[in-house]
């Protein structure tokens, strides 16, 4: 006998199972015209994230500026545009926003000076024209009582020619002298401006009159556009860049000549220079962890999608059984009776992902000039689309539809044809495997995450968290099942509820799992948020204290003197109500000192003796970490920073924050011509040392002084620290004494700061120090953004997952009309109904997420308590408001299927 396989048996393989896929296409076909509100439920769920993703796609592939469009936009008619940035020759990327120097490094003494157009005009050949060009010049102006600081000017001559492609005028003309100022659409928006107002420096110092609305294709967010001759003050420190108009094009010596003058060149050019670097060779490519990252996100979104749609498949195979056992009758196995049940997932999946992907293009093609406003803030590139993205999107949208018919299709094939046949429910068999499964997924899934908390990888966190979420996926039905055992105990409606999620665990156990992984996710992400500002509020303490307000003069008051106290009373007493205003003098050096440093001297005994920045031996990281010396900050192992004041005891409690009964001793010890710390560590035996070093040439190398006199120490918990210095140690220690602005006390509302700001600003320029309670205000937005997509989830899957049971259950319905159930007993069925999802999966939601970050904070603290300068662990802070909206939204899901159901119970006659 021969060993070789007919090729005929292969072949007519082949086309049985082309046939067979052929068959269930047409099926599946059949099926969604016939099932129409399902099959609206299910392409409704994969076109809304198709849609979302493909408008992203799009939306991002238009914004990417390919390099012609790079060049159009920073050239418009120019030939070149020059940055001097360096003194000796360097490399660049072929863009220009990447450069590295090739020679000897400059010393910091000898830093670049300011390059005036006539300097770069003497770097090109003749005939060649350059016209400077200053961004993101600051151009703070008044708005009423409010000064708006977050505007940017450009600073460029639009009537020249070389700069008549840059901007677009939407209305009016370009500026063209000193008093002039073109806004562009977001000024205008924001100010209610209009042609022919004016706009008042911040200061109120000077003010230009609106002449026209512009428009810089990079730069949608407020701007304006200034002639040169208007430029402000601020625009002093700001490098300009220089557009070129040159006789003959740009050639690839030229561009070698430039570079070696320490000039970044950006142009249109045939030939790459030499001293181009490929744009390869320097460019970050994306990581793997940020790969890694981006499609395990992804796959916990797909299988978000999954969990939701799939009861919507486990209802169609109910529905069907007695088709599909009319299959099995006519001679169909079990693998063709899956392939009927996944013809579903594909057929929908197509068409989802095709309606979805047409309408997230229109989407992102109507809405882009909004988001190329008020998102990106930058015009995009020409209409495309990316199709690489789009292929993979909807490749991923026919997987989620498989993946949805997966488990369906599996019981679809193991169901008693005869029972089928017959149209009666065969309760299917519930193995433990599947539990066992969940168990290990899940124990999996939390080694692995904690194996990423201590290698600190994004990636392998989220695989974790990924394995541990279809851990709990798996372990569903069974804990459904043993809900289900306590509905014997409850009223007809939650034991109805409890008994068909229990019947039907292939549609309610997705629906639980999609809301339990929604809300795991937001609660874990919501602790974990919560706790790294909590961190973050201990590392970054404010530097001011809660109700204080310190006005301080940007320069010496040699340049610019503070305001008077007659100048600085009234706004202060109107707008922060304050009671006690305090002049504010600090040490500095004499005046034929060019530079000295002033600081109390750690104690010896208590410095740590290791340094922050040192690389230390396991065995040194032991002791450090165990000396008491070194538990505080990184900063506080040398000594910090400190801010030198004199004072009489007037200004300590509005700069260290001190009580009353506090603030007495302090101020007894200055009166008394001593000393006041904010750290404890400085003070021994009631003394502090005080040194005083002084320098001639800034080397620091000069005469030292020292004097140990009487202390106090105070402490606070600011992120400032401060030496208060009686004027008896002031004079004794020789150190020159400056008024440099005003401490005072008030409210802590940070409109009325502002206000305050708004009212000293014709006082000069001033830097005004408040607590900056705002800093992780964002923080809020997110939990709540957070709690936000987890009630989506919730209430959506409940409210799929209840109208998928009655519209199975309407046997039972009229089983209960026919008993004489009264027509609330519908709504109260579908609220219990709802519940059961909502409630369970909430609840296990914030168990397995509250657990989830535990596990991830304990092994991340544990790395932090053994690494080297300490880091202070991350403190496990509850996320009450996640918490508390994720309570409410079952509820609402809960109110929300009493109030949509109709309470009229049908009434059928029953054939069977």
């Amino acid at each position: 006998m021969s060993d070789q396989v007919d090729p005929r048996l292969g072949k007519a393989r082949t086309a049985e199972f082309i046939g067979s896929w052929r068959t269930a296409l047409r099926i599946a076909r059949r099926e969604t015209r016939r099932a129409r509100g399902r099959t609206a439920l299910v392409l409704g769920m994969i076109i809304l994230p198709v849609l979302a993703l493909t408008f992203v796609a799009v939306s991002v592939d238009m914004s990417r500026l390919t390099p012609a469009e790079n060049l159009d936009r920073t050239l418009a008619d120019a030939d070149a545009q020059l940055r001097v940035v360096s003194r000796v020759p360097i490399r660049q990327s072929a863009d220009g926003n990447d450069w590295w120097p090739t020679g000897e490094e400059v010393e910091e003494s000898e830093a670049l000076a300011k390059v005036s157009a006539d300097q770069v005009a003497a770097l090109l050949p003749a005939g060649s024209r350059v016209l400077p060009i200053t961004h993101w010049v600051p151009f703070p102006v008044r708005d009423g009582d409010r000064v708006r600081d977050h505007l940017n000017a450009t600073v460029i001559d639009l009537t020249d020619p070389l700069g008549h492609g840059l901007a677009r005028v939407h209305a009016g003309r370009v500026p063209a002298g000193a008093d002039e100022v073109a806004v562009n659409p977001a000024t205008r928006r924001q100010l209610d401006l209009d042609l022919g107002d004016q706009i008042a420096a911040g200061n109120n110092s000077r003010s230009w009159t609106v002449v026209g609305v512009v428009e810089f294709p990079g730069q949608l967010s407020p701007g304006v556009a200034l002639h040169p001759t208007g430029s402000p003050t601020t625009a002093g420190g700001a490098d300009p860049n220089f557009l070129v108009d040159l006789p003959t094009p740009m050639t690839a010596e030229l561009f070698r000549q430039l570079n070696e003058q320490g000039v970044v060149v950006t142009a249109r050019i045939a030939a790459t220079p030499p001293t181009v670097v490929a744009d390869g060779r320097f460019d970050l490519a994306t990581s793997g962890e940020e790969i890694g990252s981006g499609l395990l996100a992804a796959g916990l979104g797909l299988l978000e999608v999954v969990l939701l749609v799939g009861p919507a498949f486990a209802v169609g195979v109910r529905r069907r059984r007695r088709d599909l056992a009319l299959v099995s009758v006519a001679g169909g196995d079990a693998a063709q009776l899956r392939r009927v049940v996944l013809a579903d997932g594909v057929i929908l999946g197509c068409i989802g992902a095709a309606i979805g992907i047409a309408l997230g293009v229109a989407v992102a093609f109507a809405t882009r000039p909004l988001v190329e406003e008020f998102i990106v803030q930058h015009r995009f590139g020409g209409y495309r689309v990316w199709p690489a993205a789009l292929v993979v999107i909807g490749l991923v949208a026919v997987l989620a539809g498989v993946l949805a018919a997966l488990a369906p299709a599996w019981t679809a094939a193991r169901q008693d044809v005869v029972a089928g046949l017959a149209g009666r429910r065969t309760p299917p068999a519930r193995p433990r495997r599947w539990l066992v499964i969940g168990v290990l997924l899940s124990v999996g899934g939390v080694g692995v995450a904690a194996l990423g908390a201590v290698l600190t990888s994004q990636v392998i966190i989220l695989a974790g968290l990924l394995l541990g979420e279809l851990g709990l996926v798996f372990a569903t039905p069974t804990l459904v099942g043993m809900v289900a055992r306590a509905g014997r105990f409850l009223p007809l409606a939650p034991r109805i509820a409890l008994r068909d999620a229990s019947r039907n665990r292939s549609s309610a156990a997705p629906a639980i799992s999609a809301v339990m992984a929604a809300v795991a996710g937001s609660v874990a992400l919501g602790l974990f948020l919560a706790s790294e500002q909590a961190r973050d509020e201990e590392r970054f303490p404010p530097m001011v204290p809660g109700g204080s307000v310190l006005v301080w003069a940007d320069q010496w008051p040699e340049a610019v003197p503070p305001p008077t106290l007659a100048e600085i009373t009234g706004p202060a007493r109107e707008h922060l109500g304050s009671r006690t205003i305090a002049p504010l003098v600090l040490a500095g050096c004499l005046p034929e000192h060019e530079e000295c440093q002033f600081s109390p001297v750690l104690p010896a005994e208590r410095a740590c003796p290791w340094q922050a920045d040192q690389t230390l031996s396991e065995a040194d990281q032991r002791r450090a970490r165990a000396d008491d010396r070194c538990q505080g900050p990184p900063d506080a192992y040398y000594g910090p920073y400190f801010q030198v004041a004199v004072d009489d005891g007037s200004a300590l409690p509005i700069l260290t924050g001190t009580g009353a009964e506090e603030t007495a001793t302090a101020t007894a010890v200055l009166r008394a011509g001593g000393v006041v710390v904010t750290d404890p560590r400085y003070l021994l035996n009631g003394h502090v040392e005080l040194r005083y070093q002084e320098s001639s040439d800034g080397s620091l190398s000069g005469h030292t002084r020292s004097v140990i006199v009487p202390g106090h120490a105070v402490d606070n918990d600011l992120g400032s620290d401060w030496v208060l210095l009686s004027q008896a140690v002031a004079d004794r220690l020789g150190v020159d004494t400056r008024h440099v602005g005003w401490a005072m006390d008030g409210t802590p509302d940070p409109d009325r700061h502002e206000q305050f700001s708004a009212a000293i600003r014709p006082l000069g320029s001033f830097s005004v120090d408040t607590p900056d309670d705002s800093r992780y205000s964002g923080t809020v937005g997110v939990l709540l953004l957070l709690a936000g997509v987890s009630a989506v989830v919730t209430v959506g899957a409940a409210g799929i997952a209840t109208g998928l049971a009655a519209a199975e259950g309407r046997a039972d319905l009229s089983t209960l009309a026919a008993v004489g159930a009264s027509p609330g007993v519908r709504r109260l069925l579908s609220l219990c109904q709802a519940g059961v999802i909502a409630v369970l999966g909430s609840l296990l939601g914030i168990i397995a997420g509250l657990g989830a970050a535990l596990i991830i904070l304990f092994f991340t603290n544990r790395q932090y308590a053994q690494a080297w300068p300490i880091e202070p662990p991350y403190p496990f802070v509850v996320p009450w408001l996640t918490l508390g909206v994720l309570v409410v939204v079952p509820l609402v899901a809960m109110l929300g299927a009493a109030l949509f159901t109709r309470s009229r119970l049908p009434v059928e006659r029953r054939l069977d």
